[in-house]
């Protein structure tokens, strides 16, 4: 399911680094967060910035040391104030492709359940990027980025995950790498012209990004993951200690994730969008200390980058990527094809298992989440609305949004389970459910106050659909489950 992957830096883990270092050392107290700088106010020297820029190739050299990965050149680097990282951040929202996608995948996600009806999702990015952004590595610029207003010792540890960033940029094309499979805007247009007439194009186009959805999700737990751990190392290295020998503190900066006693934008978004933000820093480190338990720094940078994990799943249980668990694609069918000319693409992706784990804890709280996830064996959700004049506005509201949600689990009894779970999952996200008639064979159904929702389950598959006519929804229906059987 898709977001917005502009990474950024939760500054309460930062915060906790230092409690950890120092407690290490034996030190009374770390030291205390600067009181916020004035907007445009350069709070370091010049002195400072040269030692600043100077420590970027020692740091460098250290970084390639702890995973392996050589130095092909210098790395360009830039001091920045905070209103050139706010333009910066301001630009990116504007022009990255993941962005442009925003507006349609905030109505999936408000569909979902996931994030609340009146939430401002696009807002929200903004004023967290502007908040979180501690410093950055721009591939396309390869520069890294330091920060004016930060004192030189503060970013250091900070560098060191930026330059492992610019060191995976550097031997294997950190962007391209990045988004492996995924279309860019101007691909995607063009083949959903493609996939109107031609089943077979749409099919084949339609599998292609689902798998690359999820794909993507999984490296970005790889390069951040990479970066968390050699940020760890950097801090410990004092005390010739490191990630594989500190559990317990990779542990506790994992808990860390998710606090918001330092973040006031933070702290305002819902649940489910906090885990997706954090997910590839948080999970991303755990998987890291496994391979690096497991194979050491080999396996944990070069092997990894070089045969990444597919599956978000394999992200969250690193030992099935240890083992090359294979879980088949969800075989899709031509749905827009399907749904004929009434009807456009409004959104399409993979439903992946930690998607799953924030649906179900969005639905019913974290124990049933770390129930429900790992029966997971495959999942996609393709997004509908009425086809509109050219030049019409888009859908606005999620009552304008169809969805259409196939899935597979590890048992019949699992897929019977989830179909339960996701008819309770209803009250919480419509007003006026009522159960709807429904005879032998037939899926069963709820009138709600955006329409007819219908769930079927044929042995360990389940097909969802939500806002479509009972016929319409019949035909989705038989048309998933016969792609199921398809070779």
């Amino acid at each position: 399911m898709r977001s917005s992957r502009f990474r950024f830096r939760h500054r309460a883990l930062f915060l906790l680094l230092f409690l950890a270092a120092a407690l290490l050392r034996a030190q009374v107290a770390p030291p205390r967060p600067a009181e916020a700088p004035e907007q445009d106010k350069t709070h370091i020297s010049k002195q400072q910035a040269d030692e600043l820029f100077r420590s970027v190739d020692e740091i460098l050299k250290w970084v390639s040391q702890d995973t392996g990965l050589p130095i092909k050149h210098p790395v360009k680097r830039a001091l920045a104030s905070r209103t050139q990282v706010q333009k910066y951040v301001e630009e990116h929202m504007k022009d990255d492709e993941d962005a442009q996608r925003l507006a349609r995948s905030e109505l999936v996600l408000k569909k979902f359940g996931l994030v609340p009806r009146e939430f401002d999702l696009g807002k929200f990015l903004v004023q967290l990027l502007r908040e979180q952004v501690v410093g950055f590595y721009d591939p396309k610029k390869k520069t890294v980025f330091l920060l004016d207003w930060v004192e030189p010792d503060a970013q250091k540890p900070v560098l060191a995950h930026e330059l492992t960033h610019a060191l995976q940029d550097q031997n294997y094309e950190l962007e391209k790498w990045q988004r492996a499979g995924m279309p860019s805007a101007a691909e995607e247009r063009k083949a959903e012209r493609e996939s109107e007439k031609d089943a077979a194009t749409e099919r084949r186009n339609l599998a292609s990004e689902i798998a690359a959805d999820e794909l993507q999700t999984a490296r970005q737990a790889v390069t951040e993951g990479q970066g968390m751990a050699v940020l760890i190392d950097y801090m410990l290295a004092p005390m010739h200690r490191t990630i594989v020998d500190s559990p317990e503190l990779v542990e506790q900066m994992k808990r860390a994730m998710t606090s918001t006693n330092d973040s006031p934008v933070f702290a305002r978004a819902p649940l489910a969008l906090q885990l997706s933000l954090t997910f590839p820093y948080r999970y991303g480190l755990g998987f890291e200390q496994t391979l690096l338990k497991r194979g050491g720094k080999e396996m944990a940078f070069a092997h990894v980058m070089e045969s990444p994990p597919t599956t978000s799943r394999q992200v969250l249980e690193p030992l099935r990527y240890v083992s090359k668990e294979h879980v088949p694609a969800l075989p899709v069918f031509a749905v827009g094809n399907l749904l004929g000319p009434q009807f456009e693409r409004f959104d399409v992706g993979a439903i992946g298992e930690f998607d799953l784990y924030l649906l179900s804890d969005a639905w019913s709280g974290e124990e049933d989440a770390a129930r429900v996830a790992p029966t997971w064996r495959g999942g996609y959700y393709y997004a509908a609305a009425e086809k509109r004049a050219k030049g019409a506005a888009p859908p606005k509201t999620t009552a304008d949004v169809k969805l259409l949600y196939v899935s597979r689990w590890d048992s019949e009894q699992s897929a019977h389970d989830f179909a339960e779970f996701y008819a309770k999952s209803l009250e919480k996200r419509y007003t006026n459910v009522q159960p709807s008639v429904s005879r032998a064979g037939e899926a069963v159904a709820w009138r709600t106050s955006e329409g007819l929702v219908t769930i079927f389950t044929s042995g360990d598959r389940i097909v969802i659909t939500e806002g479509f006519e009972p016929t319409v929804a019949q035909k989705l229906r038989e048309a998933a489950l016969k792609a199921e059987a398809a070779p």
